[in-house]
């Protein structure tokens, strides 16, 4: 990454580049010099590469270019400074001693790996590991997290259960049969002139009449279809309520979706942090063979003592135990976040630098205000309490009888004396005017969980305040804390200049050298785990605030 900045002073202008002057990113200043250059043709141009920490040999070809058409080159640092005094022709040069080749190895060489190494690792082509920017790895997980997909299914789910909830208020048919075996006979008597003595006919019946149905299969049917009418009421509060289930499960979703969002950040985050870690391990194990085959010959030299050389085979030892740690970490992190996306574990891929720090919110009342209203804890509490309301309304509702309109029709079959058929239409009511306050108790407990649901939203509430109060701090924190490692590591920088111009007049020793160069490294990686640091916060304050 590379970032440009023009300065027109009086009587001339400057060209700040701070970054990597590597890559694409040599083409962008390219394109910027040429603009600026057009415009001061006739100021003095001073190119400002302070900021710089690497330079390939693109980028090199360019700053010659730029110091061939009368620009004056500014650079600090062991590295940058050198390239200028190079490009600008200076001659002098460090003593020849074997530390050259020391300083040479274990300054320059790591400095740069070190700056550069998740650039690196996001460019290797030669592994086969796929690029994996933190923008696609949450995309990626939005749409293919288990999690995430099981919260979908159950939006899904609340479509289909509304549309139940509707099919009640349409009519119902019931279809009831029964076949059987008459076990006993079924025998009708009718007593002689039991419907009447009529004259000229005479008594009917005539004589004792007796109708017998012998023992056979028999059938009987009854089919109802019912209309439901002061159901309606009723049944549209559980439409409501299937409607209230389904944005409930939304909110969820939406929950389920910045959870997973928050841990794909922090899972790449670690990952970014153990990288770094690893890259700053590989780069102390080469200083530290390096260093033991110098006191080696030391040793065999008469000029150090052979509990130094013990000493360094112990440093490398445990050096060598971190690295394998790291490396196991490394990939137990990779799986976990290939976990999280959904995909096969064993997926690889490589990471992509974070960008530097961003400005943070600045008003905690602002942010605590967005949280109350985009939570989806607080939505879904206060969905949940509407919830409550309606359920004691359907429960009211219980007082109010069932009336539905009916068309009936019964059947009988090998029943001898009964009709074969009997339809009939009318209006059926059903009511329990006695519940023995059953009723009363369950509106009652209704009631109650209106007032639980009530203070279970405020609760939730508070938290959401003392929540998005303590990432606030701590993202304030984090981000003086990054502040805090920059400076120390500019510190660190400049004393190492300073030294490595003492060592040019043989005023300083090189393990001092040396020394301060293993500072810078820490300081270096201080400086990328606060970075890291800073991003993860931000990752927590965000996801306190609840937003998309």
């Amino acid at each position: 990454m590379l970032r440009i900045t023009v300065l027109n002073e009086e009587p001339g202008a400057t060209f700040k580049m701070e970054g990597k002057l590597a890559n694409e990113w040599v083409g962008e200043a390219e394109k910027a010099w040429a603009a600026f250059s057009n415009v001061q043709k006739n100021k003095s141009v001073v190119v400002d590469l302070c900021g710089v920490s690497f330079v390939d040999d693109v980028g090199r070809d360019l700053l010659t270019r730029m110091y061939s058409s009368g620009a004056k080159l500014v650079g600090t640092g062991p590295m940058i400074g050198a390239l200028v005094h190079e490009i600008c022709g200076d001659e002098r040069r460090m003593g020849r001693k074997w530390m050259r080749n020391v300083l040479s190895l274990f300054f320059l060489v790591p400095f740069v790996l070190v700056t550069c190494a998740g650039s690196a690792r996001a460019q290797d082509t030669g592994t086969g590991a796929a690029v994996l920017p933190l923008e696609q790895a949450i995309n990626i997980a939005q749409a293919n997290n288990r999690q995430v997909k099981n919260a979908i299914l159950a939006v899904a789910i609340d479509d289909n259960q509304i549309a139940e909830a509707h099919t009640y208020r349409l009519p119902s048919m019931n279809i009831y049969a029964l076949g059987s075996q008459l076990l006993t006979p079924v025998d009708f008597t009718f007593q002689k002139g039991v419907f009447g003595n009529f004259p000229g006919i005479g008594p009917v019946p005539a004589t004792d009449t007796k109708i017998h149905t012998p023992l056979r299969p028999t059938f009987y049917g009854f089919t109802q279809v019912s209309q439901p009418l002061s159901q309606q009421y009723k049944i549209g509060l559980n439409i409501r309520q299937a409607h209230l289930a389904k944005l409930l499960d939304e909110q969820r979703l939406r929950g389920q979706k910045q959870s997973v969002v928050n841990q794909v950040k922090k899972a790449y985050y670690a990952i970014l942090q153990t990288q770094s870690s690893l890259a700053s391990s590989e780069e102390n194990l080469k200083f530290d063979r390096e260093l033991e085959r110098t006191t080696e010959q030391l040793v065999a030299e008469k000029a150090s003592l052979k509990s130094e050389s013990m000493s360094v085979k112990a440093r490398i030892a445990q050096e060598e135990y971190n690295n394998l740690a790291l490396r196991n970490t490394f990939a137990s992190q990779k799986e976990q976040l290939n976990s999280l996306l959904g995909r096969d574990i064993r997926t690889d891929f490589s990471v992509v630098e974070v960008p530097e720090a961003t400005d943070t919110e600045s008003d905690l009342q602002a942010a605590q205000a967005r949280a109350l209203s985009a939570r989806p804890e607080l939505r879904e509490g206060r969905l949940r309490v509407e919830q409550a309301k309606l359920n004691r309304r359907i429960t009211r509702a219980d007082y109010i009888p069932d009336v539905s309109l009916t068309v009936n029709d019964l059947s009988f079959v090998n029943v001898n004396m009964l009709p074969s058929n009997i339809a009939s239409a009318g209006v059926l009511i059903t009511w329990s005017p006695v519940d023995w306050g059953r009723r009363r108790h369950e509106l009652a407990a209704a009631t109650k969980q209106i007032e639980q649901s009530t203070n279970s939203v405020n609760d939730v509430e508070c938290q959401v305040l003392v929540e998005v109060a303590a990432k606030f701090r701590k993202l304030a924190e984090s981000r003086a804390l990054l502040q805090a490692a920059k400076l120390q590591l500019e510190a660190d920088r400049e004393e190492l200049r300073v030294l490595m111009n003492q060592y040019e007049q043989k005023v300083a020793l090189s393990k001092d050298v040396l020394q301060q160069r293993s500072q810078v490294e820490s300081a270096t990686s201080q400086n990328r785990q606060a970075l890291l640091s800073f991003w993860a916060a931000k990752a927590d304050f965000e996801m306190s605030l609840g937003e998309e």
